[in-house]
């Protein structure tokens, strides 16, 4: 089976749906927009780039993440209990969750398949040192790691620790060098 072979199934499948009269060629446009322009890993980038420019900012977001973000009008929803937590140079959050997959997709956009998988969900609480070294974050012993497990009334996002060599650069500049991966605490941002 290629990696295609999903993507043709799709097509051919919503081209039949389509035909039949069940769906609306221009619903499907509006729903492959929203998950391209205005939910997805972009907007908790340019929320993890206003709190590291906007120290008021910032405090809301540790304080009250849900209020904080509310002027965004983000879309996608998932975020109605946002809890936000920052990575410091003694601390290395990481984000799960154990029961299914909840996850702040207005933030973060579609999770990734192995946030989802069984071994990820299972072994993040139980060895997580070992996890994030599969995912080339390697912490000093003395970094105390703390996993948050997101559920259906709750949703974590990491405010991943701003590199000394990007302080002073605009917000769209940094917004553009912050990964998903960083927001899950599975990666660490580089100059």
């Amino acid at each position: 089976m290629t990696d295609f072979q999903p993507a043709i199934r799709a097509e051919a499948l919503e081209s039949l749906l389509i035909e039949k009269g069940l769906l609306d060629p221009a619903a499907v446009d509006r729903v492959i927009e929203q998950f391209n322009d205005r939910t997805g890993p972009m907007n908790g980038a340019r929320v993890v780039a206003r709190a590291w420019t906007d120290a008021d900012f910032k405090e809301r977001l540790l304080h009250e993440g849900s209020l904080a973000v509310e002027e965004y009008a983000f879309e996608g929803g998932q975020i109605d209990k946002l809890v936000v937590v920052a990575n410091t140079g003694l601390v290395h959050n990481l984000v799960v969750c154990t029961l299914c997959s909840c996850y702040p997709w207005a933030l973060l956009g579609l999770p990734p398949k192995w946030y989802k998988d069984p071994s990820y969900r299972a072994r993040s609480v139980r060895e997580p040192r070992a996890v994030l070294q599969e995912f080339g974050v390697a912490l000093a012993a003395s970094t105390d790691v703390r996993v948050w497990d997101s559920s259906a009334e709750i949703r974590y996002m990491v405010l991943p620790q701003q590199p000394p060599e990007w302080v002073g650069l605009e917000q769209a500049d940094l917004a553009h060098r912050i990964t998903r991966d960083s927001m899950i605490g599975v990666g660490l941002l580089s100059a």
